[in-house]
């Protein structure tokens, strides 16, 4: 069997950087070398490319950049190779597969899929378009709507509207009234996001989103469970079954998620099969509807005393880390972390071959 040069690109420079780690190690310590060799690359916080040979366990740490070496990946379509620089000599190391484990900004939003397009070298994941449309909220919201997909109501502003921030103070408590949540546009794992129960926080809230994007989003606070459904596949994609978020905080922020150990994930949720059938349904048309490739996954709130079923977001590159519910909901259903690697890795030529 020939074995495929696979290139795991980590780090970045989004607050996400952390996530990120954990997941590529995550996901290196589970690819089957007998079928790959796996060619890790780091992105410092700065934004320096480095080719990295060591241990899995100094990827998580953040020591692997003690022993990086500069590498970039060649946009050059007829190379499909790294360049990885040696003083100022330039080796050439052919690339069959690219996996970028990378979230939040110039990771999960397009831009680096871009490079990838344009060297010609089939990726793991979503494309440029839907990587885009998914990673900014707003965008995600207004395609949510047009295929009638219920979600929480919202209002939206750029951050240099805040210049009128009594007019948009008025606007939000006519609106959606307290509490509410108040999002940067173009974040994940719950970066920038506030809750807010009074005017004061409020201004605070929308102030310290705006440290994050260009974009601020007002959201209803819909009283309900917090539920999530993964994604697999291009063309016919198939959705697990559902999990269930409990937080050990207010809501689900970065730290209740990935420093409180007393919050905590059920799979399967208890939930009726019904509910649970249509969750399913709607992850698939959500994800169609930004045409997503390779995996996703799409979180909802389930209100309580009614069990409407509210879609809140799709996320193209999940977390896959040992507390992340993208392989723990496949786990569920039978695949190992190690087949769901190569499920996506056979979706990324699957979908190369399609262009």
């Amino acid at each position: 069997m020939n074995k495929k040069n696979i290139v795991v690109i980590f780090g970045g420079q989004s607050p996400e950087h952390e996530v990120s780690l954990n997941s590529a190690s995550m996901i290196i310590s589970n690819m089957n070398e007998e079928k790959y060799y796996i060619i890790p690359i780091g992105i410092t916080k700065e934004g320096q490319w480095l080719i990295y040979d060591g241990p899995v366990e100094h990827i998580k740490t953040g020591e692997w950049k003690k022993y990086g070496t500069p590498a970039i990946i060649s946009p050059d379509a007829t190379q499909k190779s790294i360049l990885k620089i040696i003083g100022d000599k330039i080796k050439k190391i052919p690339v069959d597969v690219i996996f970028p484990v990378l979230h939040g900004k110039w990771g999960e939003d397009g831009t680096i899929q871009g490079l990838f397009e344009m060297a010609q070298i089939p990726y793991v994941g979503d494309g440029v378009l839907s990587s885009c449309v998914s990673m900014d909220k707003v965008f995600t919201k207004m395609i949510a709507k047009s295929v009638n997909i219920e979600q929480a109501k919202y209002l939206w502003f750029y951050t240099y509207e805040l210049e009128h921030c009594e007019n948009i103070l008025n606007q939000i408590e006519k609106e959606l009234q307290y509490p509410c949540f108040i999002k940067p546009a173009n974040t994940g794992s719950s970066v920038g996001i506030t809750k807010a129960h009074n005017r004061e926080e409020l201004k605070k809230a929308l102030y310290y989103a705006a440290k994050f994007d260009t974009k601020v989003i007002a959201e209803e606070f819909i009283d309900g469970r917090e539920i999530e459904c993964s994604v697999l596949g291009n063309e016919n994609p198939i959705a697990s079954g559902v999990g269930e978020i409990f937080s050990a905080a207010e809501f689900y922020d970065y730290d209740a998620k990935y420093n409180n150990a007393e919050s905590k994930t059920v799979v399967p949720a208890e939930l009726d099969k019904e509910i649970t059938d249509k969750i399913r349904k709607i992850a698939i048309k959500i994800f169609k509807a930004v045409e997503g490739t390779g995996l996703a996954r799409v979180d909802f709130l389930i209100q309580k005393n009614t069990n409407r079923i509210i879609f809140n977001e799709l996320n193209t590159m999940p977390g896959f880390t040992s507390i992340s519910m993208y392989p723990m909901l496949w786990e569920a259903e039978g695949k190992s972390k190690e087949l769901l690697i190569d499920e996506l890795i056979t979706l990324a030529f699957s979908k190369q071959q399609c262009k």
